[in-house]
């Protein structure tokens, strides 16, 4: 659902690190599989969407990756197999119920603090190592990123910008219920209309992220760089704005509403869906899950 999938482009750096997770939960699961082992290529390609890196700056980065997905695939997708057991479970006796879904949205987001320190240092060997010219390449073009999500996602009056959130938020539910009954489809609407004025927030929130970026690459030879980069990717939302924490906080507390009701509205077609959508997903990361490298089973170890 939304929550699963609404991972836009709010940095190069941080993007990359999360399409290592979005990119299972947003693709079908019958692609699952090739889309994770080529998540290096992907991260890479997308960076160089922002950056033009050098061989040696690629190669350093390929490197760091690799690694990257190595503790990932050892070490995380065993937790998002959980994960997904939990939701067969609760759906094996039924709808879930509402301390069920918050428990299951509390799991989820557990995921993101260890890959974002895990990316951290990948971040922090790319962006230390760009020049001036990359700096300013990388601003124009977060810059023009900017204003096409403007144009793409604020056009139109309130009205207009709500039917679109509503459209792409029935797509992504139907992922995972399949067709929506008319009920669900109201009651995804009526959500919609009642966050007016949030993605005008969630852009503003990126814009002051980004430019505490660019200017923390202002001293990226200073002492103090690896720790500003590290508090702008472990702890964003301070670089957001306070506007944009209380729209996230109460972001979350909706959508946990939203995915209750459409529980609530479904049938039991729709469960037995999402239950074979879960149980497809749960074989692709067993499939991945792959055994700790020297340098993952040593950290283990200490």
């Amino acid at each position: 659902m939304d929550q699963y999938g609404h991972l836009s482009k709010v940095n190069c750096i941080r993007t990359a690190a999360l399409l290592l997770v979005t990119i299972l939960f947003l693709s079908g699961c019958s692609s699952t599989r090739l889309a994770y082992r080529y998540a290096d290529w992907g991260i890479v390609w997308w960076v160089e969407d922002f950056i033009s890196l050098s061989q040696a700056q690629e190669q350093q980065l390929n490197a760091d990756i690799e690694k990257l997905k190595q503790w990932h695939c050892s070490t995380e997708l065993p937790r998002y197999r959980d994960w997904l057991s939990n939701i067969d479970n609760d759906l094996a006796s039924g709808k879930p119920t509402s301390e069920a879904v918050d428990h299951l949205q509390d799991q989820l987001v557990s995921f993101f603090p260890p890959l974002m320190q895990r990316i951290t240092p990948v971040a922090i060997n790319l962006l230390s190592s760009l020049n001036d010219e990359q700096v300013r390449e990388l601003a124009g073009n977060m810059e023009d990123n900017h204003r096409e999500l403007e144009e793409e996602f604020l056009a139109g009056n309130a009205e207009t910008i709500a039917q679109a959130r509503a459209e792409r938020t029935i797509e992504r539910a139907e992922r995972w219920l399949g067709n929506l009954n008319d009920s669900q489809q109201t009651i995804v609407k009526n959500w919609s209309e009642s966050r007016t004025g949030q993605t005008k927030i969630w852009l503003e929130g990126r814009r002051n992220w980004q430019k505490a970026l660019l200017e923390a690459l202002e001293n990226r030879r200073a002492p103090g760089f690896e720790q500003e980069i590290s508090e702008l990717i472990n702890n964003p939302e301070a670089g957001r704005g306070d506007a944009y924490a209380q729209r996230m906080d109460e972001s979350m507390e909706a959508m946990s509403s939203l995915i209750q009701d459409l529980l609530h509205a479904s049938q039991p077609s729709q469960l037995d869906h999402l239950a074979q959508r879960t149980s497809e997903l749960n074989g692709d990361f067993k499939a991945l899950t792959c055994k700790p490298g020297p340098e993952v089973a040593m950290q283990s170890n200490q």
